[in-house]
């Protein structure tokens, strides 16, 4: 029996669902999985304990609550859902209740899912791009590296793990779409420049490592990608996982914004920042080196074989 626990924050949701999957098909030679969710009861939340997880309530507003979820718990796998309020304060006050909540459980090591301050780069009063909310330029990037501050200065033993574009996205949101000519387009807003993308699933397994590694991580940040590729690249891969051509037509940031969807002004925010500072944010994620991590980090064209890639609705 594995002699070490691990709570994972949002099970049911992308990155901690990856989490607890990939300890679940490790085979419990590591590590147990105990999995925090709002709904036990949920779909999602009954199949992961039909897989062997140990499912538990853990609301991010309930700070009694959640320290009672992480008792015993040895690591612990921390995410936020910024877009389900889409609210900075209240996302820093869930990561503050966490914090408190690891921290009364002792727990040894944790993982925490952050992204850069784009404010470093692309400061509040830089006109190239809409300040959101006051104080940001991209509010759940911003806010996740403000909330870094939190768990050092809490000493918390946490290793900052920055993530990036979910390939998931191009079977959702941003899909390519037909023209008035039938023709397959997909309209990211990214210019030639690369966009660094990872399967969601994957960020759960090099979490994994992450832990696997214990005292070795605690303080670093490791960032990472399965893949980084242009449109015209993601363009091609799509079309010979669809077998039909799919051409790159990429529309600007500010007709993105206007597309007038919940968060589209962020979201365009989100890949002008891919975009204008794409060395930046790709450099420190060099698919290479997270496979020496995690060597089964699957690229572009592995996940969409995998998945049997389709655009949406489709039948």
């Amino acid at each position: 029996m594995a002699s070490k626990t691990i709570a994972v924050v949002g099970a049911t949701g992308a990155q901690g669902n990856g989490v607890v999957r990939a300890i679940l098909a490790a085979g419990g030679d590591d590590f147990n999985v105990r999995a925090l969710t709002r709904d036990v009861t949920s779909a999602k939340a009954r199949e992961l304990a039909e897989l062997g997880a140990e499912v538990v309530v853990g609301d991010y507003s309930s700070p009694e609550g959640l320290a009672e979820a992480f008792a015993g718990a040895d690591g612990a796998f921390l995410v936020t859902d910024f877009w389900t309020h889409m609210d900075p304060e209240k996302e820093q006050a869930y990561v503050r209740n966490l914090i408190d909540a690891v921290q009364k459980a002792g727990v040894k090591h944790v993982v925490w899912s952050t992204l850069e301050d784009t404010r470093e780069l692309i400061p509040v009063d830089d006109p190239r791009m809409p300040t959101l909310l006051g104080t940001y330029k991209v509010p759940h990037f911003d806010a996740k590296a403000e909330a870094d501050e939190f768990f050092r200065v809490a000493g918390v033993p946490t290793t900052f793990l920055r993530t990036t574009f979910y390939y998931e996205n191009l079977a959702d949101a941003l899909a390519p779409a037909r023209d008035g000519e039938g023709r397959l387009v997909l309209n990211i807003p990214m210019g030639d420049a690369p966009l660094a993308g990872i399967a969601s699933g994957d960020i759960g397994r090099v979490a994994l490592s992450i832990f696997r590694g214990g005292s070795e991580y605690v303080g670093r940040t490791v960032s990472i990608a399965g893949d980084v590729l242009t449109g015209k690249e993601i363009a091609e891969a799509l079309a010979d996982a669809l077998g039909e051509p799919v051409e790159y037509r990429p529309v600007t940031h500010d007709q993105f914004r206007a597309f007038g969807f919940p968060g589209a002004d962020e979201y365009g925010n989100m890949l002008q920042y891919y975009t204008e500072f794409a060395a930046e944010f790709t450099g420190p994620r060099d698919p290479a080196k997270v496979r020496e991590l995690t060597p089964e980090v699957r690229s572009l064209r592995e996940w969409l074989a995998e998945v049997g890639y389709r655009l949406p609705n489709a039948a």
